[in-house]
């Protein structure tokens, strides 16, 4: 979908960019598919805030989305692309031949009127899903499950798309957005294609108040902060920090390594960010 743009009719207009809705469905959501959502405001079950800088936002009702493609054989027809004010990336309505319907993330060029399916026999169109087995080598794929029959975990995001690498064993190698190459077992499902909405990277706000709509409030730097405030906080004049750039409780936050999850490292054949 192409980015539109507005005449610069005021400050905030001039940079003032959003998406082109006019492919999409104009009507409310599939309602037994969707479920009520509260805002936390950054705040856990205790009522601490825990993530900094949010509250408020526009009112949004969660969609449920289909991420096992366990429906084996079953054809669907897309009955139409809506909008999800959840995710960056499009989601498309289906209707199986059985009567059942279902959410799923809409690929790149998948449209009204096509028919998708998910089986070890499906052609490798945009949209369908399959084993990792049964998907040919190079083949670009989006929604991949990490454990089998979990769901798809990995290459959610707008405009993202995986690489099928190789094949060894009972394991496939694959090249993630982030140029990680990780080990995904065969029997994982995938989905044929590159996730919609790949011009999401390219909008641009245009005004502060648009952040807001979306439940971020303004955040403001340790540099601004006092000593008791912050550890960059303080100093006569402007001062840049004269440390490390830290979090209030102290914890680096340019290059400190905080992965824990070692339990996955032997599945990673290449780390992302490295050539």
């Amino acid at each position: 979908m192409p980015v539109k743009r507005f005449k610069p009719t005021s400050p905030a207009r001039r940079f003032y960019e959003t998406h082109d809705f006019s492919a999409l469905e104009k009507k409310r959501p599939e309602r037994k598919l969707t479920e009520s959502s509260s805002s936390t405001g950054g705040r856990n079950n205790r009522g601490r805030i825990t993530v900094r800088f949010r509250g408020g936002g526009h009112k949004q009702k969660y969609r449920t989305l289909d991420f096992r493609r366990n429906k084996i054989g079953v054809p669907a027809l897309v009955a139409g692309l809506e909008y999800d004010p959840n995710r960056t990336a499009r989601i498309a309505l289906l209707h199986y031949a059985d009567g059942e319907k279902s959410y799923i993330l809409a690929p790149d060029g998948l449209k009204k009127g096509d028919s998708v399916v998910s089986s070890r026999h499906a052609d490798m169109k945009p949209g369908n899903a399959m084993p990792v087995r049964h998907i040919p080598l190079g083949t670009i794929i989006h929604n991949i499950e990490l454990k089998i029959g979990k769901g798809a975990q990995l290459v959610r995001s707008a405009g993202t798309a995986a690489q099928l690498m190789a094949k060894d064993g009972d394991y496939a190698q694959i090249r993630l957005p982030s140029g990680e190459v990780r080990m995904i077992h065969l029997n994982c499902r995938a989905t044929v294609g590159q996730v919609s909405n790949a011009e999401h990277a390219r909008v641009s706000m245009g005004k502060a108040g648009r952040t807001r709509w979306k439940g971020r409030r303004p955040h403001n730097r340790g540099v601004t902060m006092n000593p008791v405030d912050h550890p960059m906080g303080g100093g006569e004049g402007r001062t840049s920090g004269g440390r490390h750039p830290c979090s209030p409780w102290g914890q680096l936050a340019k290059g400190l390594k905080t992965r824990t999850n070692k339990s996955s490292s032997k599945f990673i054949v290449k780390k992302r960010g490295r050539k």
